[in-house]
């Protein structure tokens, strides 16, 4: 120990390698892992609607229709808050911001479960994604305040990761849920939402006490490590200024074409994300007539599982090359086609195998995606310009389930609506490709 000390002491890049190790190394076990728990509990509470109508949809009477648009309606209610929310961030702090949203989303989730008619869904869906806007690009914010451009996609994709493991863990336990809690004579599907939208009330208050705004506020790291990450993060600012003729601040974030082309893209991912994550449940229950809530629930697991692994080693890999359009674009294309075909095939099986596809394909596409706007957007520029992304892409949300209810309700099956999805993703990988991109900025240990 002692000679590494003397060699940091004698050799200025050593100890800068050194500093560079330890700092990233405790942001990344202090930050990244509370953050995706975070993100769990928001992927869970967003999307258990999906388990909850294997029963809930019989007992209230809804139809496929009704249920897209109210697993859909969400998205109405995040976009509309969606920018205001994370410019709120950007000014009080990630700390007390994220602390409200959690909890003000976890309260208003335990309302869904006392619903009776589908409007009743229809209005607290709605206050919900209000009350939820500003989580997911706060969070993707966030992590620009920690990690330099080359870590990014990483960050994003361990971050992002909380999506199929949301579904890996709970969807088992809401089959179960659905199978064997019937207490108090209550139906099992409202136990379902009120037990899923505690831990975000709980994490909540512990927010607020114990997450950072920035690093300098941070008690991890040390004054030197605090020191060698603000300035590689202010040498990143100053390149992206300077490369720029005027800066883009929140207004000519919102007006920025590369922006809305971004935006546009994630729309149509987004589609895929939500069409998978509401409507997966009922595709594997038509799957087989013997199935309980419980094997549904193990089964959807499979796909998650494949998303899960092709998301970690694409994102690194893409880390590791600095290339973005390729693995964003191929894993959305694998997926498209893939949803292109299932509707062809008879087999539970092949049909699984073929989901598992699709789920490769949108969990993928996350960690290089969401490293593109950092590559031109900086500060309040950035806060406003990822939140636009989120909230016009996120709108994919309510299209996706939407449109795959109104087309059961028509046709009697589900698959010309993944079909719909499965050219979504395409377009996606389609329109990924035609975008050009500069070479990725260049941090260097000074």
């Amino acid at each position: 120990m002692e000679l590494v000390k003397r060699d940091e002491m004698t050799n200025p890049q050593a100890a800068s390698s050194s500093v560079e190790i330890s700092t990233i190394h405790k942001v990344r076990t202090r930050i990244l892992p509370y953050i995706f728990l975070l993100y769990i509990v928001a992927v869970l509470d967003r999307v258990n609607i999906g388990f909850a109508a294997l029963t809930m949809n019989k007992e209230l009477a809804i139809t496929a229709q009704q249920f897209g648009l109210l697993a859909g309606i969400f998205f109405i209610g995040y976009f509309l808050f969606e920018i205001p929310s994370n410019l709120m961030m950007h000014k009080v702090g990630a700390r007390i911001w994220i602390a409200r949203i959690l909890i003000s989303w976890g309260i208003i989730s335990f309302l869904t479960a006392l619903s009776h008619s589908a409007m009743h869904l229809y209005i607290v869906r709605f206050l919900l994604g209000l009350a939820e806007a500003g989580f997911f690009p706060g969070m993707i914010l966030y992590l620009t305040y920690w990690f330099r451009q080359r870590e990014q996609a990483q960050a994003v994709a361990f971050f992002m990761t909380a999506q199929p493991i949301a579904s890996i863990v709970g969807a088992p336990i809401s089959g179960w849920i659905l199978d064997h809690v019937h207490w108090m004579g209550i139906s099992s599907w409202r136990w379902l939402l009120a037990l899923e939208a505690l831990p975000a009330v709980i994490l909540g208050v512990l927010t607020f006490f114990i997450l950072p705004n920035k690093p300098e506020d941070s008690t991890f790291l040390d004054a030197e490590e605090k020191a060698w990450l603000a300035g590689e993060l202010e040498r990143e600012e100053r390149r992206k200024l300077n490369a720029q003729q005027q800066p883009i601040g929140a207004g000519r974030a919102l007006m920025n074409g590369r922006v809305w082309y971004l935006a546009a893209v994630y729309f149509t991912i987004i589609v895929g994300l939500y069409s998978l994550n509401f409507w997966l449940p009922q595709v594997v229950k038509g799957l087989s007539k013997v199935l309980s809530n419980t094997q549904v629930g193990f089964l959807v697991m499979v796909p998650h599982l494949v998303g899960l692994a092709a998301m970690i080693l694409i994102s690194l890999h893409s880390d590791r090359t600095q290339e973005r359009r390729f693995h964003a674009a191929i894993p959305a294309f694998i997926g498209g086609v893939a949803l292109l075909v299932v509707g062809r095939v008879h087999s539970p099986a092949l049909s699984i195998a073929l989901l598992a596809l699709m789920a490769l394909g949108i969990d993928s596409f996350f960690g290089p995606f969401w490293s593109l706007p950092n590559r031109f957007l900086a500060g309040i520029g950035a806060a406003s310009g990822i939140a636009l992304i989120n909230s016009v892409g996120n709108l994919g949300g309510f299209v996706g389930p939407y449109v795959i209810g109104a087309i059961k309700d028509r046709t009697g099956s589900v698959y010309w609506g993944l079909a719909f999805v499965g050219i979504s993703m395409i377009i996606s990988a389609i329109l990924v490709m035609a975008m050009r991109l500069g070479k990725p900025q260049q941090t260097t240990s000074q």
